[in-house]
């Protein structure tokens, strides 16, 4: 029973493709069809008018009302007009056109199906069995917009359901979609209560939705974080972000410096934290991994602290210059393009930083979830995120 069922729905395939095929078919055909119909419809109009013409003649000629002269002028003249549409009715049958069509007629009926045919063979997966949405949602293997899907049904029916929210919340913002985010963290904080994590993940959020700037909603929620965790490295970020936003540079430079201090040494939010220190007239301590390219070494913070502040700049831009070579030569750092298009920002370069933005993208793509922090990092910054990858 189940090969017989097997049988007919190839069956049914196959006929389907048929029918389409056929549709297509005449559809392509049908203008040829018709420009060759009226134009042979227009001559043959044409040529009725003129043997009208020529009874109209004989009647007149009969009824006297011309002479025969005239109507042997009239005659002849009506004649050679029939004489030219046969002409043209010849030429016509001898033109290229009508090759033209017939070829373009044969490639709709013979070659456009079989070339069909052969690239879906070659490339399509005809004992492929169904797959209705159902099926797919029961087993999602890797899938990841189907399990999103399937979390998604559950928690219409399930609102209250906490660890879905958890599960869904960091998806949607990985995945650019910051709305579903926020609304995922607040039932998530409605559920469980509000913590520090959860606070500074929707404070987060909220920057992000607004494009990199702090409002007042996202500090008033990184404030509550910051009052059940006063050392969470994310929340002391914004919050310092949001003074230097405010014209507080100073406010901002000490809080920033206060934030690199209690980071360990290979903190990855370091190099970001050391240029809005400097961004602000402060001076970075030794920041980050050593290793990382493009990163100062004790040497250079020393010889950065005793130039002035427009040789400093001289010798950051160097220091910029210097990592965004080597990331040309090793794309597939992260951190080294999260730092580039962070510096360029901080130096005011909008358009190398776009060109970081760019290049950063074709080695993590946006649909991955460090292309996805490089989109962010870029709305934070104010930079298009509409950019071509290179």
């Amino acid at each position: 029973m189940g090969a017989l069922l097997k049988y007919w729905a190839c069956m049914l395939f196959w006929i389907l493709v048929a029918v389409l095929t056929a549709v297509v078919g005449a559809v392509l055909l049908y203008p040829l069809l018709r420009g060759a119909k009226e134009a042979d419809d227009c001559r043959s109009g044409e040529a009725e008018v003129y043997r009208d013409q020529l009874r109209e003649l004989d009647r007149d000629l009969a009824g006297g009302l011309i002479s025969a002269e005239e109507a042997g002028y009239a005659r002849a003249e009506v004649g050679r007009r029939l004489i030219a549409i046969a002409k043209d009715d010849k030429a016509a049958t001898k033109l290229p056109a009508r090759g033209n069509y017939r070829l373009a007629q044969a490639f709709i009926i013979v070659i456009l199906p079989a070339v069909g045919l052969c690239l879906y063979l070659a490339n399509g997966k005809p004992g492929l069995p169904a797959q209705p949405l159902e099926a797919r949602l029961e087993m999602p293997g890797n899938d990841l917009a189907i399990s999103i899907v399937k979390i998604e049904q559950h928690l219409a029916k399930n609102p209250d359901d906490a660890k879905g929210w958890e599960v869904l919340a960091p998806i949607y913002f990985k995945t650019n979609r910051i709305g579903d985010a926020e609304l995922a963290y607040r039932n998530l904080i409605r559920l469980e209560g509000p913590s520090a994590a959860h606070l500074g993940d929707l404070g987060e959020v909220l920057v992000v939705k607004a494009n990199g700037i702090v409002t007042a909603e996202a500090r008033g929620v990184l404030q509550q974080s910051q009052a059940l965790d006063a050392a969470n490295p994310r929340t002391l970020f914004y919050l310092a972000l949001a003074l230097e936003q405010e014209g507080k540079a100073a406010e901002a430079k000490t809080a920033f410096e206060a934030l690199a201090k209690q980071s360990p040494p290979d903190a990855p939010w370091l190099a970001a934290v050391g240029e809005h220190i400097i961004k602000n007239g402060g001076r970075p301590e030794i920041s980050a991994n050593g290793n990382a390219p493009g990163n100062p070494t004790a040497e250079d913070v020393a010889a950065a602290n005793a130039l002035s502040s427009g040789d400093r700049q001289q010798m950051i831009r160097g220091m910029v210059d210097s990592l965004d070579t080597k990331l040309k030569e090793d794309p597939k750092n992260f951190e080294g393009w999260m730092r580039l298009i962070r510096s360029y920002a901080v130096l005011n370069d909008r358009d190398r930083a776009v060109d970081a933005l760019k290049r950063g993208l074709a080695a993590f793509p946006a649909d991955g979830g460090q292309g996805q922090q490089l989109l962010a990092l870029a709305k934070e910054l104010g930079l298009p995120t509409e950019v071509t990858q290179q």
